[in-house]
């Protein structure tokens, strides 16, 4: 996952101002109590990240992958 996959899926399921203050505010305890944000800065992959913030959030698993974009038309 790409870090702006996970703003992207960040945002969708949280939406755009709130998925922000989660980022910079809850604690992931399965990170050692890191924000988003702050493992994210710590160099710990996006897609860990978004993982425990699902799980931290009740995110159900198939919504974990995010949303499908449709490829762009050349």
């Amino acid at each position: 996952m790409r870090l702006s996959d996970f703003w992207r899926n960040l945002e969708h399921e949280f939406g755009p101002r709130y998925s922000h203050v989660l980022a910079d505010s809850l604690s992931l305890t399965e990170l050692g109590s890191l924000t988003a944000n702050e493992a994210l800065n710590k160099g710990i992959k996006p897609k860990q990240v978004w993982e425990a913030l699902c799980r931290a959030q009740d995110v159900p698993p198939e919504r974990w992958l995010g949303v499908d974009i449709e490829p762009k038309q050349t």
